[in-house]
């Protein structure tokens, strides 16, 4: 078994910063007379108190809300309602990683309430979705469909959070279950603007959200945008062309934004024949001995 070296503090100070004179010594005669020796009188240290930082924070808790939401609208039958939701989860979803950044206020618990908001948003919601609005007639094969969908996002973020230190951070392994999501949602939301009824559409449902699941747990490489830096000074031209994004967005929601992520969707198979036409790896997760053993130290 693998040995480690104590590091013996300096001075009482060291080890109770946060206590009061009278508070430390109290604390470490305790230690003494409950028979802990020097070497481990850290153990005896007076708990800090730890809090959680209320910015990031709450734009994940609206992230979750969003998803609970689109539960509550999809078993009500709105599920225009529920679509927009989604997407307005994942405004949120990538807002709350970019504030934490900006503001040096990232920590391990916000990391992990944001994995466990978007397994509701962006794994359990759409599958619940889809599977009101077209897939409950299909019987047994309509609820595997939704059930691999949840799966894959499932197993997606599970990847995601144990592979984030030897993955290329320029791409994403498999697509991320936002844009997976909102596939499936923006499928719904532009048949419901166009007047279509879900059980006339159950066959398309169904293999888009299989494609959307099953996609998410592949190693197909598609392009992250984390390379984009915001502190940086851009052209005025770049400012002109969000404008114009905007604007074409708003000209009609449904129809731009699943256009949008039917191609974003269709990107990363591009990408990974174009690297294997190329004769370059297709895979962006670094396996090297060296590397995985310094990620593992």
């Amino acid at each position: 078994m693998a040995t480690f070296n104590r590091r013996k503090a300096k001075s009482s100070a060291g080890l109770f910063p946060k206590a009061s004179r009278f508070g430390r010594r109290a604390s470490i005669h305790a230690a003494q007379r409950d028979g802990v020796d020097d070497d481990n009188l850290a153990v005896a240290q007076v708990p800090r108190r730890r809090g959680i930082y209320l910015l990031p924070n709450a734009f994940t808790t609206a992230n979750l809300f969003c998803g609970f939401f689109a539960i509550v609208m999809a078993m009500n039958l709105k599920f225009d309602q529920a679509s927009v939701a989604i997407f307005a989860a994942m405004l949120l979803d990538s807002v709350d990683g970019r504030v934490a950044r900006l503001t040096n206020t990232q920590s391990e618990f916000g990391a992990q309430y944001d994995s466990l908001s978007d397994m509701l948003s962006f794994g359990a919601a759409p599958a619940l979705v889809v599977y009101e609005w077209s897939l409950r007639g299909m019987g047994k094969l309509g609820w595997l469909a939704a059930f691999v969908y949840c799966a894959g996002a499932a197993l997606r973020l599970a990847r995601f959070n144990t592979n984030i230190a030897v993955v290329d951070i320029r791409y994403f392994q498999g697509l991320p279950s936002p844009a997976a999501a909102a596939l499936v949602t923006g499928f719904i939301w532009l048949m419901d603007d166009l007047r279509f009824v879900g059980t006339d559409l159950t066959w398309f449902a169904w293999a888009i959200t299989l494609y959307a699941g099953l996609t998410m747990v592949t190693n197909v490489p598609f392009y992250s945008f984390k390379e984009i830096n915001f502190r940086k000074s851009v052209p005025f031209i770049a400012i002109f062309v969000i404008v114009l994004i905007f604007v074409l967005i708003s000209s009609d929601p449904p129809k731009v934004l699943f256009g949008m992520f039917v191609l974003y969707g269709l990107s990363g198979y591009v990408i990974y024949f174009w690297r294997l036409f190329k004769g370059k790896p297709v895979s962006i997760v670094d396996t090297t001995e060296h590397d995985l053993m310094d990620h593992k130290d």
